[in-house]
């Protein structure tokens, strides 16, 4: 045994190993960012698992660990179908993948190569910058294919025969991609005087841009043209507008001549042409800067620690491999503290949504990603009294260079918050793919109360929104349908306002037009009197409009002040859109819910009929998918001189399913009255329901008891066959010979099965809702019912008084406490009493 383990060990580690590899291999053949790949899992059929992933964290890919192979998704095609999918733009991925590019919303390439083997036996995927929307980048398919050729070939020699071996079972392993260029010196500074023009550089600055000393003139233009060719003006004006008093808030993201990315940060110095802290005194009259490249070593020498904002580089698995001083502060770490750990780890307020959405968007595309952070907690003073941040995040080739400004620096007391992409406001890349995610999402949510959750889950962390109120037009007023972050109490004025009220959220729906307002100053000076939820923030009214039809509004509340650009204000009224349709979609649902689970109430049994030496109980649940109710029913009726007891499922949910179920429930108890055997009742309801609707069935169990002998007469057709919990304690399904389901066959025969129902016996008659679980065997469910009713009937033997109801309550429990209920329930509990 000893043996067969350290084999299983040794072959794990070469299958990682060859997995790797080919993981590396394909990031240089097709010049990307990001490899990996999914291999079968083994401990869940139907699915793929990703053993391997080069070039991004682990966490920030979780969604992707596991997917079903026939989920609308490139790597899934490509295993199920044995062909390559290659998406060279984020134009083809939204077209033919809307899911796929929902969830992974940048302007990035992607190949996904079935590894061969007879049938694939798994995939090499490779995502990769993107081409533009309008060509095709060159890319090596035969080279990928042939790699993917290889692996295979190992894999199966690795199997030795056995296809089975080969499958991954647990978390991908995460794998760091080989550096793309040598260490060189990253960082340079300088200084610069407005009057005469003249620079002062050190000697890293030389070597960071290739220079020799003598080669440098020693002019802003001269800097300019040798640290970006291309855009030498941005540089120049951002020298003059420093040397100002304007800064820009984060350093300026600069194309080199090679391509490569270089950041530039400036700062007003004082006289003395030396890089003091910008907090220093002295008039301004020199700008201080410092240039670095974050594709390439971290900074390792002291330049950055005088940079006034924080500065951590990150490799391409997230973990932090430099933090200048400014970022230890800002954290409240020691700065050792920072270095060795995951960016989620050393920063626990940058995880999560929106912040994995921007992580990733700079780790699989060329652009920095800029966007804002409220720290909680951050303003009490045990963090060095800062709360909010503008991040910029630096793609390269082998790290990620991220920049931290405070919010004390983005806006100045009394002053106007400085230019920069840092501090515009604005969602990350994926604010322009934001429609295709909340489409996805509301396809879903078939409930008022489920759509309004989307809308809180997947549109608040888009435009960082910490407050959520959607109100529906009903009568002609609004009311509060779905409200969140706001303080307790105050949106109760505004529920049931009348449509000619003066406030933001009813004149968005009168008028159509969305309402933005970038701080709560700007809301109260439009609309005097207002009650104000917060003295700082920022909001937006949309109107939800519907193919014309007012549907009601939606107010989005953010903490601070904020602007909203024309792409933002645009998406928005897009998604506004799309929550009016799925408000609408959802209100017809809730009506025709609302009629199916009142006409199922009304058809149901208000109570059983009785008999002295009879007990029964019965229980029904409703499904809490699709339209909640369906045509499960049961029923006891008088027959004779003992009972019928009938329980039946009619196929479907809604209000036609639920008036089915109400005329064969008829039907049944007319049959059952006439004191009929069971199988001239199923036959009769059979012909009956064929006659009424030739396209609809069911499924249905009768019994005849009588109390005095416990004689048993029982048929079926189609149903599950009833259980039988015998005095001693021991369950077990009953052998019942069944006919084919009521409505198919109009000739259908229902053989008869007698048996004696001792006394203090349980029999139980069930619906399918109660033993059918997703991906396993009915008879499995049978068997867990069976196991229940054992349990049951012990508690009860061991308590006196624990009554039938009571043993009906402990078999449902399960099915009502649980998140999700497919199909209805319905229970019928009977049990024959002791005489006297």
């Amino acid at each position: 045994m000893a043996g067969s383990g350290e084999r299983a060990v040794r072959t794990r580690a070469r299958l990682a190993a060859l997995l790797a590899d080919a993981s590396t291999a394909a990031l240089r053949a097709a010049g990307g960012r990001v490899a990996g790949v999914y291999l079968r899992a083994g401990d869940a059929p139907g699915f793929l698992r990703l053993a391997v992933l080069a070039g991004l964290p682990g966490p920030l890919f979780r969604p992707w660990w596991r997917v079903h192979v026939d989920r609308p998704f490139p790597v899934c095609d490509a295993y199920r179908l044995g062909l390559s999918v290659v998406l060279p733009n984020a134009t083809e991925a939204v077209r033919r993948y809307p899911q796929f590019a929902a969830g992974l919303p940048f302007p990035f390439a992607s190949v996904h190569m079935p590894v061969p083997g007879g049938e694939p036996l798994g995939v090499l995927a490779v995502l990769r910058p993107s081409a533009g929307d309008d060509r095709d980048e060159p890319l090596d398919r035969e080279l990928l294919a042939r790699l993917a050729e290889g692996l295979g070939t190992e894999l199966l020699a690795l199997a030795d025969g056995d296809r089975g071996a080969i499958v991954w079972d647990g978390e991908p392993q995460c794998v760091r991609p080989p550096a793309a260029r040598p260490p060189k010196a990253a960082v340079g500074r300088f200084t610069w005087d407005p009057g005469t023009h003249a620079v002062r550089a050190d000697d890293r600055l030389h070597t960071l841009l290739g220079l020799a000393a003598g080669d440098f003139a020693g002019t802003d233009t001269a800097l300019a043209e040798a640290l970006a060719p291309a855009e030498a003006y941005r540089v120049l004006a951002a020298l003059r507008d420093t040397a100002a008093g304007k800064p820009p808030g984060a350093p300026l993201s600069l194309r080199a001549a090679d391509g490569a990315t270089r950041l530039l940060d400036l700062w007003p110095a004082a006289d003395g042409g030396a890089l003091p802290s910008p907090a220093g005194g002295g008039a301004v009259a020199r700008v201080g800067g410092v240039v670095f490249d974050p594709g390439r070593a971290a900074l390792a020498d002291g330049a950055a620690d005088q940079l006034p904002q924080g500065v951590l580089c990150l490799d391409r698995l997230g973990t932090v491999v430099y933090a200048n001083a400014a970022a230890a502060r800002f954290a409240g770490r020691a700065r050792e503290a920072l270095l060795g750990r995951t960016l989620w780890e050393a920063l626990p307020w940058l995880t999560g949504p929106p912040y994995d959405d921007h992580l990733r968007g700079a780790l699989l595309s060329p652009e920095p990603v800029h966007f804002h952070v409220r720290r909680p907690g951050g303003a009490d003073g045990g963090h060095g009294g800062y709360d909010g941040f503008a991040v910029s995040v630096h793609p390269g080739d082998d790290l990620l260079t991220c920049t931290l400004v405070p919010a004390s620096r983005m806006e100045a007391p009394g002053g106007p918050r400085p230019p920069g992409p840092a501090v515009a406001a604005g969602p990350s890349m994926a604010a322009a793919y934001r429609p295709i995610a909340l489409a996805i999402a509301l396809t879903d949510a078939v409930t008022a109360q489920q759509v309004s959750a989307v809308v809180m889950q997947e549109l608040l962390p888009a435009f960082g929104g910490r407050r959520l109120a959607i109100h529906l037009l009903q009568e002609r007023h609004l009311h509060l349908a779905w409200e969140s972050g706001f303080p307790p109490g105050f949106l109760e004025p505004f529920d049931g306002v009348a449509l000619d009220a003066r406030i933001p959220a009813v004149e968005t729906l009168t008028t159509g037009r969305p309402l933005f307002f970038e701080s709560m100053r700007q809301l109260a000076e439009t609309y005097p009197g207002l009650p104000m939820d917060a003295e700082e923030g920022a909001r937006a009214f949309l109107p939800l409009i519907a193919s014309g039809r007012l549907v009601g509004s939606c107010v989005l509340g953010f903490d601070g002040p904020r602007g909203f650009s024309a792409e933002e204000r645009t998406v928005l009224t897009a998604l506004a859109g799309l929550i009016a349709h799925a408000m609408e979609r959802a209100r017809r649902y809730d009506s025709e819910a609302a009629l199916a689970r009142g006409l199922q109430q009304a058809l149901l049994p208000s109570r059983l009929s009785a008999h002295p030496r009879v007990e029964t109980a019965g229980r029904y649940l409703p499904g809490t998918e699709g339209l909640d109710v369906g045509g499960d029913w049961y029923d006891v009726v008088e027959s004779g001189d003992g009972l019928a007891l009938v329980i039946g499922d009619v196929q479907g949910h809604g209000v036609q399913a639920a008036a089915t179920m109400g005329q064969l429930r008829s039907a049944v108890r007319a049959f059952a009255l006439g004191d009929r055997p069971p199988d001239e009742v199923l036959s009769g309801t059979n012909h009956l329901l064929i006659g009424l609707d030739p396209g609809q069935f069911a499924s249905c169990c009768c019994l005849r008891l009588d109390p005095a002998t416990g004689l048993t007469r029982i048929a079926r057709a189609g149903h599950p066959p009833p259980l039988l919990l015998a005095p001693g304690g021991r369950a077990r399904p009953l052998d019942i010979p069944g006919g084919v389901v009521l409505g198919v066959d109009p000739g259908a025969r229902y053989p008869v099965t007698e048996l004696i129902l001792e006394p203090d016996a349980i029999l139980a008659l069930y619906t399918d809702g109660l033993v059918e679980r997703a991906g396993a065997d009915i008879d499995d469910g049978i068997a867990e019912l069976r196991r229940a009713l054992e349990r049951a009937g012990a508690a009860a033997g061991r308590r006196d008084g624990l009554t039938l109801s009571g043993v009906a309550d402990r078999l449902t429990a399960a099915a009502r406490h649980a998140d999700a209920r497919p199909d209805d329930v319905a229970l019928l509990l009977a049990r024959r009493l002791r005489h006297g």
